[in-house]
């Protein structure tokens, strides 16, 4: 975001602004389609299970009232027929066979059979009166459909309708009974069971009472099965638990909306499921299409708020490279014209104002720089010299103690002195007032007297100075100004480098015919963060939260101006140590 332009921000806030609202519409929009059609999923499934069971109830009571109008006609209103008009009766009955295909029976009063229309081996002559249904049956006189059960002599689980065959004075004679093999026959018709299954939908029959699948089990071929242990298929355990209608997962852990219907007559739950997709797969169309919409429509706020906003800041970007020129060439410095919008006539004039003030400033600071170098630098300059006479014994020998501190004074008289001539040049730099003297310079004097210059410190650090120079080597260069950018360099490489460590001078072949002065020192390099700013002025290293070095800070920038002033150019890299080089124009390149 900092290299973009105010009107690319504008643009920008508005391009998010927009897109944030659209994309909180369509998330709002997405979350109440899907709800809305779950909703009506649910309310589908619903319908579904009702549908179903009651189309079984009514299957089933069908049966029933046709078993019971069976029923009367097995008796002459006095006593039941025999049993070959029993057989002869039954036979008759075609529609009754169809309803039971897995076989008729007819009981006596007690609830013995006594005759059936498909054998069983050890049927006939079993009494019945125990099971539930017939208990009931014998005491209501009404039609009964059982539970499934167990079949007592085929040992297959069925469900057993029982009509009671009475006189016409109401005495029972006995019943007349059906049964559906519920491993064989399906009480849905197949084509009920395409429909309500189909697709990617589940439909299961279960019995809640005896916990077993009547449709639907996971091995659909198989007659009935036992349903799974609970924890097994989350369907039957939300079917199981009583809620009607929800979310739950399929064995495969894909997301389901399913709904229950019981049919408390058979003690039998309906249960159909969906994907949960098919309540996001029209949400994420819809969503899709609408998304689209409005991107096309962000794009076009976009462009349209980038073409606003830029004509908004073009006078800003003018204004902005007038003030470049004036930072460049701060003697041609001119004001900015307080014209166009209020907003920019106003930043106009302060910066007006503020170039005011800046020219202020500058003139104190000539002012200051004069009085340092008129009431500070001749005072300090007899001070060094009158320690100098003391230190080399011209007022006679000074005891120990005293010599340490007049030592220790005028160190850091000469420090002080060296700081001020910083400040100096500097300012004369900035003013445009600094001027050179370029001439064809021999190398090896300069650099000679540049290492003799620095011996003694370098002895004090216990550094080790040399110089590698061919003597034929020659620079277009002021020599004054080329020794105090080699005595900064050297400078610095001493104090950077560890104790017994060694500091290099040595002179290579440059760019474009010029020389290259190098001085190599053994420390370990400017941080990284740190090599962009590293010739700008009043710019230091530091470790820490101190200081390596003190000083001004102004050594490497007057270094560089004065490498523009001899059409040179100044540079670091690290390699096996600080290096700080110079390059500057051969004799032969300036010929």
């Amino acid at each position: 975001m900092r290299s973009f332009s105010l009107g690319t921000r504008l643009a920008l806030i508005i391009l998010v602004g927009t897109i944030a609202t659209v994309g909180s519409v369509l998330l709002i929009a997405y979350g109440a389609l899907v709800d809305d059609f779950e909703t009506i999923l649910t309310e589908r499934q619903l319908y579904e299970t009702r549908r179903i069971s009651a189309e079984v109830d009514q299957r089933l009571q069908l049966k029933l009232d046709v078993l019971s109008e069976s029923a009367s006609m097995l008796s002459d209103g006095d006593r039941l027929h025999n049993q070959n008009e029993i057989a002869e009766q039954l036979e008759r009955q075609r529609l009754l066979q169809s309803l039971f295909p897995d076989g008729i029976l007819v009981f006596d009063e007690k609830a013995t059979a006594i005759a059936q229309t498909l054998f069983v081996p050890g049927r006939i002559g079993t009494n019945y009166a125990d099971r539930q249904h017939f208990k009931e049956a014998i005491e209501t006189r009404q039609p009964v459909i059982s539970r499934p059960i167990i079949g007592r002599t085929t040992g297959v689980p069925l469900i057993s309708f029982i009509a009671p065959i009475e006189t016409d004075d109401g005495d029972l004679l006995g019943f007349l009974g059906g049964t559906i093999n519920l491993g064989e026959t399906s009480i849905l018709p197949a084509a009920m069971l395409r429909e309500i299954a189909n697709d990617d939908a589940t439909f299961k029959v279960i019995d809640s009472d005896n916990f077993l699948y009547i449709e639907g089990g996971p091995e659909p071929e198989s007659d009935i099965q036992s349903l799974p242990d609970p924890g097994t298929d989350p369907l039957i355990d939300a079917a199981l638990s009583g809620i009607r209608f929800g979310q739950t997962q399929g064995p495969a852990g894909q997301d389901l909306i399913y709904a229950t219907s019981h049919l408390q007559k058979l003690g039998w739950q309906f249960i159909r499921a969906v994907p949960y997709e098919w309540a996001t797969a029209p949400a994420k169309e819809s969503f899709a299409r609408f998304f689209g919409i409005s991107l096309g429509i962000a794009v076009l706020i976009s462009l349209i708020s980038y073409w606003l906003s830029r004509s908004a800041t073009n006078r800003l970007d003018r204004m902005t490279q007038k003030i470049e020129n004036m930072v460049k060439h701060p003697s041609e410095a001119a004001r900015l014209a307080p014209a166009g919008p209020g907003e920019v006539r106003n930043l106009a004039l302060a910066f007006n104002r503020l170039m005011d003030e800046r020219d202020a400033i500058s003139q104190m600071k000539e002012q200051f720089v004069s009085n340092v170098s008129h009431e500070l630098r001749t005072p300090l300059t007899s001070i060094n010299g009158a320690l100098r006479l003391i230190q080399s014994g011209a007022t006679g020998e000074l005891p120990e103690k005293a010599q340490q501190m007049n030592t220790l004074a005028l160190r850091n008289g000469e420090r002080l002195q060296l700081l001020i001539s910083d400040l100096l040049d500097f300012s004369k730099l900035s003013a445009g007032q600094m001027s050179v003297t370029l001439a064809r310079e021999p190398l090896q004097p300069i650099i000679e007297a540049a290492v003799s210059g620095n011996q003694a410190m370098a002895s004090d650090h216990d550094i080790t100075l040399t110089a590698t120079c061919d003597p034929e080597r020659a620079v277009v260069a002021d020599p004054h100004r080329l020794r105090q950018i080699l005595d900064n360099f050297v400078s610095n490489a001493i104090k950077f480098s560890p104790a017994r460590g060694t500091v290099e001078i040595r002179v290579e072949d440059g760019d474009a015919g010029s020389l290259r002065i190098t001085v190599q020192d053994s420390g370990e390099g400017v941080p990284e963060t740190f090599v962009e700013r590293l010739f700008e002025r009043f710019s230091q290293a530091e470790a820490g939260t101190t200081r390596s070095t003190a000083g001004t800070g102004l050594g490497l920038a007057i270094c560089r101006e004065l490498s523009i002033l001899m059409q040179g150019r100044i540079g670091y890299y690290y390699e096996q140590g600080a290096n700080f080089w110079i390059e500057l124009p051969t004799a032969e390149q300036e010929n």
